[in-house]
């Protein structure tokens, strides 16, 4: 009895998100995205986002009614173009199992997450990794101006922050599985599409991702690099 409570509820909750369109979950995350950084004093601090090698955004996170701990979710990752001066076509994802200690009781939260160095954008080009084990991931912290002081968040791999009911916050994600998302790729580009060939590629971005990169690119134009501290100062 308890196997088939598990199953019915991670397919209630699968049903609840695949009626959502492709486009649909793009323009959430645009908005999860625009929200969160327009909040300067609790968004995620600006020299962490420059640095980023990747974004990932994944709008209402669902908790299995029967499942503790267990959570489901679509969303897109976005990487930065080769030569780091802005943001290329989005790839989908899906994350799966694992809990991300939803905040007080809620059922549904966003998550965003900053694939900080190489490694950890070579764990989004192949299939799925379980974060926290495959990848290193620390809780990010909050405010624009605030920096990565610990050891911890300086070397890891990916950063990330929650957002549910209004409260937002650095999270530790453990557990939980990060896949490319084929089927939604199939949506958003027409075909059949992988997630190496989209982010690694020259790869036009769909009309309906072009607000998600605006967005990003009014944020974070490009990639950080040697000196652009003292650039920013002049």
């Amino acid at each position: 009895m308890r196997s088939l409570a598990v199953i019915a509820s991670f397919l209630i909750s699968t049903a609840a998100l695949v009626a959502d369109t492709v486009q649909e979950r793009l323009s959430d995350a645009t908005a999860v995205f625009s929200e969160i950084m327009g909040t300067p004093d609790k968004g995620i601090p600006q020299d962490l986002i420059d640095k980023a090698q990747c974004v990932v955004i994944i709008p209402g996170l669902k908790k299995g009614a029967f499942v503790v701990g267990g959570e489901f979710g679509r969303g897109f990752v976005e990487c930065r173009k080769g030569s780091g001066t802005g943001w290329g076509a989005p790839a989908a994802v899906r994350m799966e199992g694992g809990s991300v200690g939803l905040q007080i009781g809620g059922s549904s939260t966003d998550l965003v997450m900053l694939v900080m160095n190489q490694r950890g954008m070579d764990r989004l080009l192949g299939d799925k990794f379980t974060l926290g084990a495959d990848a290193t991931v620390a809780a990010g912290p909050v405010g624009r101006t605030a920096a990565a002081e610990t050891d911890t968040k300086l070397s890891a791999e990916i950063l990330a922050w929650s957002r549910a009911k209004g409260l937002f916050g650095g999270v530790a994600l453990k557990g939980a599985t990060l896949r490319p998302d084929e089927k939604e790729n199939a949506s958003l580009y027409g075909h059949t599409m992988t997630n190496r060939e989209i982010l690694s590629g020259n790869m036009a971005p769909p009309p309906a991702a072009n607000q998600l990169i605006a967005e990003l690119d009014k944020y974070s134009p490009r990639k950080e690099g040697p000196g652009s501290a003292e650039r920013k100062k002049r």
